[in-house]
């Protein structure tokens, strides 16, 4: 793709050499170096050549809880009065404007760079981004140079690519390696990261940000202590780890800009989630939909609603590992009433050893319906819900396809939710 800088053009793909004035040089293309022109800039020349060098990067990574966090940063600082710029899952924003439309969590480093350039360009001072595992791998955040990075969660996930949770964790702890100023969650057991310039949060221990007292009656309510500073907070958000995620919000905006603790606590009740994650459909009947896709994600779903009668709908992704998927379907087994199984982007696999290979680690006895077409699933899922029950439609999220046979087919689990409840 070739980047447009207003005074030059650059392009990281070596087919398109001679139609931008530079060449990116990264990791990936850096195997052609031999045939490649003079005019190459590695990524940590053309952000000083751009003068971009002074932007406060803020860099979120972990398994679960990213894009939520990212946002929640995003939505403090912009409210705080310092213009931020969002990037991940969601697409690009700055200022409360959508720039960009969806694309990787984290995309290559070229557009990043063009993104940042745009952001700078509108006025942004703060760029907050989604790093996953894949991007530090495979280093496309190359040449960054990060004012804060924060650690949300580990769990099992992407061990198609990682081959193991020895690895993931590997590549993830690279990550807060270095001596930058860095938030860590002070409860997970798998991260390893450089002490200097760290701080933690946590919700159980003792952390540099610690909740010393919550309630989830009407959103969350929760008391935060800093050293002897105690602030209190709202949050419409449901579920523990939303108070997780805005935790470490509060932590990374209070590092990045010495507000008082009161004022970002101020600014939170304002922030209203990120649509598809813990999203709200209809209140009665009560029905919720979610990104949760891993074990540990989903079991945080189902803990959010204590004493509820719960009935799950989901899937897994094809040409995934595998190995999660009867611990998803155990997750569910564990606190569900009643269970549907159906498609989650199935991409190249048949969906029904998908569902067969979830189903193995349901082994108590709990109700599982089979369907494999998802708009039939929650039609059905809808139908037979009760009175008492809550529906939690999982996996999907935000998402506008289902991946089948490498063709997206749009469907949007809200857009089906909300056309079965007008007909009903």
């Amino acid at each position: 793709m070739i980047y447009d800088f207003g005074s030059f053009t650059v392009t990281d793909n070596t087919q398109e050499l001679g139609s931008a004035d530079y060449f990116l040089l990264t990791r990936q293309n850096e195997k052609y170096i031999d045939t490649l022109p003079q005019n190459t800039l590695r990524s940590e020349e053309l952000l000083k050549k751009l003068g971009l060098t002074d932007m406060q990067i803020v860099g979120i990574t972990g398994t679960n809880g990213k894009t939520t966090t990212a946002a929640a940063i995003y939505s403090l600082l912009n409210d705080l009065g310092y213009p931020a710029a969002l990037q991940g899952t969601r697409g690009f924003f700055v200022a409360d404007e959508k720039v960009g439309k969806k694309s990787h969590t984290t995309p290559p480093i070229g557009e990043t760079i063009y993104h940042l350039f745009q952001a700078k360009k509108r006025g942004a001072s703060h760029f907050v981004m989604e790093v996953s595992s894949h991007a530090i791998a495979q280093e496309r955040i190359e040449g960054l140079r990060f004012a804060l990075k924060v650690f949300t969660n580990l769990s099992q996930d992407h061990l198609d690519y990682h081959k193991s949770m020895q690895n993931y964790a590997a590549v993830k702890s690279a990550f807060f390696a270095d001596e930058t100023p860095k938030l860590i969650n002070k409860e997970d057991p798998y991260i390893r990261f450089n002490p200097k310039n760290l701080r933690t949060y946590a919700i159980e221990e003792m952390a540099t940000y610690k909740i010393a007292a919550y309630s989830m009656e009407q959103g969350i309510s929760a008391l935060l202590q800093f050293g002897s500073e105690t602030v209190d907070f709202h949050s419409p958000l449901v579920g523990l780890f939303n108070l997780y995620n805005i935790t470490a919000a509060m932590g990374a905006v209070h590092m990045l800009t010495n507000q008082p603790l009161s004022k970002i606590a101020e600014a939170v009740e304002d922030f209203g989630g990120v649509r598809g994650r813990m999203e709200i459909v209809s209140y009665e009947p009560l029905i919720v939909i979610d990104f949760a896709h891993t074990p540990d994600g989903m079991q945080k779903v189902f803990e959010s609603f204590p004493g509820k009668n719960i009935v799950a709908l989901f899937g897994a992704g094809g040409d995934r590992d595998r190995s999660k998927r009867p611990l998803m379907g155990q997750a569910a087994a564990k606190f569900c009433k009643r269970i549907y199984l159906t498609s989650d982007n199935p991409r190249s696999e048949d969906p029904k050893q998908i569902i067969a290979d979830i189903r193995q680690g349901i082994a108590n006895g709990t109700p599982v319906i089979e369907e494999i077409d998802r708009a039939k699933a929650i039609a059905r899922a809808l139908s037979e819900l009760q009175e008492d029950e809550i529906l939690l439609i999982l996996g999907k999220g935000d998402e506008e396809y289902i991946e089948i046979g490498g063709e997206k087919v749009p469907f949007s689990d809200r857009a089906c939710v909300e056309s079965l409840l007008k007909r009903a």
